[in-house]
């Protein structure tokens, strides 16, 4: 019996229960206290002091995600097991999902967590994607950009986000250079999309299999970190569909039991193509904390421990911003301004490009 299925046989975790996370950052921290609202403690395993989830859980264990004997602990005291951060060791997970439920399974977590394994497997369940080439080592960078074409962009296989490990090369770009500063040993290297919108979807699949997706949303970037997200995404009724309709068939495909967030491109030709998977509580998705009937984390919640899931209905339109940096010292502005939900995540230091908070603005419903 595979490590995937030995301790989970869909069970339902109650309220009352306690629910792991593996990580601690502000995805942890609005899980959990979702998760408390439910009756639920959350105990939180990631391996820095102070970190923002703990501030708002039960319990917090502090070790390396290589430490089996704390996993170990951690596991025994908890009934279910989770991620707020994908960029988590497979083995950590494996360990885990032999001691209690893991949800989403650490096959999910393999997949999602290094790009080419990604979009292969995008590829072998006929979802579209940007076109794309393995890298194996930095002397096959010519021939991979030749066969491509300029632009393209050079990312790292594993561990990338916000934009880190990836390097776009232009028709002027030495070659040169570019292998060091994407900084690591296997790469991916895909075409540039001429995109008109950059738009993503949540979707939850429960251990039933039963599937609730939040509207296609429109996100705009700043230095390739999430700047605004706007909900509904500007886009028309088909392109819609065919977004909640891939998304729906690479839950089903992966076998999801939890949250995935499926971030795609919308061509100007009015393609759609999926860029990344992210099987957790997305960026893109704190909007639905203020203008929808069940929140992502909510529903993270639901999802993991086997209860119905809520519905993802929207009673307002919204646009979500995110604080970077410094953007969190206008607090005092943001909070007398009616309409505005300002959300901050209890991070002590205002680093350049640190997500500190969001500020979620409502509007009426359109459509």
């Amino acid at each position: 019996m595979s490590a995937d299925h030995a301790a989970d046989h869909g069970q339902i975790i109650p309220p009352g229960g306690t629910i792991g996370i593996l990580g601690g950052g502000q995805l942890g921290r609005m899980a959990a206290m979702a998760a408390a609202r439910l009756g639920y403690r959350c105990h939180i395993y990631c391996p820095d002091e102070g970190a923002p989830a703990s501030d708002v859980a039960a319990a917090t264990t502090v070790a390396a995600y290589d430490d089996l004997h704390a996993l170990e602990r951690f596991a025994r005291a908890v009934d279910v097991v989770t991620f707020e951060f994908e960029n988590v060791p497979a083995e950590a997970t494996e360990k885990l999902a032999a001691l209690k439920p893991t949800r989403p399974a650490p096959r999910v977590l393999h997949l999602t967590q290094q790009r080419l394994r990604e979009k292969n497997f995008l590829t072998a369940i006929n979802v579209p994607t940007t076109r794309y080439l393995e890298v194996a080592h930095k002397e096959a960078l010519p021939q991979a950009v030749q066969a491509l074409g300029r632009p393209c962009v050079l990312k790292s296989a594993s561990f990338g986000y916000d934009g880190k490990g990836q390097v776009r090369i232009d028709p002027e770009t030495d070659l040169g250079s570019v292998w060091k500063a994407m900084g690591s040993e296997l790469a991916i290297l895909e075409a540039f999309v001429d995109f008109q919108r950059e738009i993503s979807v949540v979707i939850a699949r429960g251990v039933d299999g039963a599937m609730e997706l939040y509207v296609p949303v429109e996100n705009q970037h700043r230095h390739h970190i999430l700047d605004t997200t706007i909900a509904p995404a500007r886009i028309s009724a088909a392109t819609a569909q065919k977004a909640e309709a891939i998304a729906r068939h690479i839950a089903q495909e992966i076998k999801l039991v939890g949250l995935l967030g499926v971030e795609m491109f919308v061509t100007k030709a009015g393609d759609v193509l999926v860029n990344e998977l992210a099987p957790r509580p997305h960026n893109s998705g704190h909007w639905t904390i203020d203008a929808c009937l069940t929140s992502q984390f909510e529903q993270f919640i639901r999802a993991v421990c086997g209860l119905p899931l809520g519905s993802p209905e929207r009673h307002s339109d919204a646009v979500m911003k995110n604080l970077l940096g410094d953007d969190v010292s206008h607090w005092k502005q943001i909070l007398s301004e009616p309409g505005a939900k300002l959300h901050l995540y209890g991070k002590a230091e205002a680093r350049s490009g640190r997500k500190m908070g969001h500020v979620t603005r409502l509007s009426p419903k359109t459509n």
